[in-house]
């Protein structure tokens, strides 16, 4: 079932698979994707597990947006869409945007969802790279999202990848060239504004880190900081993969992910 749920002031997209008395997981996708990122998930999932997608605001087919917002929104309005849906509960994974928007949950909406799953994700953005995000910002809202396709894909999916599975890195194209360049432009701000790390600490739901071994954008060493300052969480690599680690390599991340949640349901 696809359909769109008006919530703090936007339309969401999303789409709600499998069985209903499955175990319930909601999945939140990375900047420049849909949710039709999570695919590989749902394919081996799909039987046992009622599964919550949604394209974040300025994605896939959900409402673009012209005002500041920080990763903060972002959690709140999955929050919204899981209340409205039944998801209470749940299982939470993100990537990327994704994992910071899991972040954001576990800080300002701590009972909200049984366990978060962390995937390709960091707890701050250095300044340093700051001025590498406002290019980006600016080529998308100069020249759309055609330029942007290359350079992305060379951080989120290995060389080998890129030259063997010319299908996957056609997927991963045209996501990324048909995000709306105001929801990219909008969601990479509140990504520049992203400082969690030391707010961590107060996360108490049971939390799974998910970093792809090659990963040059948010690299597993910035995993390693959220674990450091989460005691009791888990972390395990997703070996071979870079950004996109539940695409590159959906065989071991989806045995990580199905592990940790089949954990926290016993």
């Amino acid at each position: 079932m696809s359909d769109f749920l008006h919530v703090n002031g936007v339309n969401i997209h999303y789409r709600i698979t499998g069985p209903e008395d499955g175990i319930k997981v909601m999945f939140s996708n990375s900047l420049a994707t849909n949710f039709s990122m999570w695919d590989r998930q749902i394919e081996v999932m799909g039987d046992a597990y009622r599964i919550l997608c949604y394209d974040k605001r300025g994605h896939g087919q959900s409402d673009d947006f012209d005002h500041d917002i920080t990763i903060k929104d972002l959690a709140d309005d999955a929050v919204a869409l899981a209340k409205a849906t039944g998801f209470e509960q749940a299982h939470f994974c993100g990537l990327s945007i994704g994992g910071m928007t899991g972040q954001a949950i576990g800080i300002f909406h701590p009972n909200m969802f049984k366990s978060l799953a962390l995937c390709a994700t960091t707890s701050a953005i250095p300044q340093e790279v700051l001025p590498t995000w406002e290019a980006r910002i600016s080529q998308a809202l100069t020249q759309g999202m055609d330029g942007l396709v290359e350079p992305t894909l060379s951080r989120w999916l290995t060389q080998e990848t890129r030259q063997l599975h010319p299908e996957l890195v056609a997927d991963v194209s045209k996501m990324i060239s048909t995000t709306k360049p105001k929801g990219y432009a909008g969601c990479s701000r509140a990504v520049m504004k992203l400082n969690y790390t030391e707010q961590l600490q107060n996360i108490t739901a049971p939390v799974m880190i998910i970093p792809g071994e090659h990963d040059p954008a948010l690299p597993v060493s910035m995993s390693e900081i959220i674990a450091a300052h989460l005691p009791g969480s888990l972390m395990k690599i997703v070996p071979g993969a870079a950004h996109l680690c539940n695409i590159e390599n959906p065989k071991d991340f989806n045995a990580i992910l199905i592990d940790w949640i089949t954990s926290q349901e016993r």
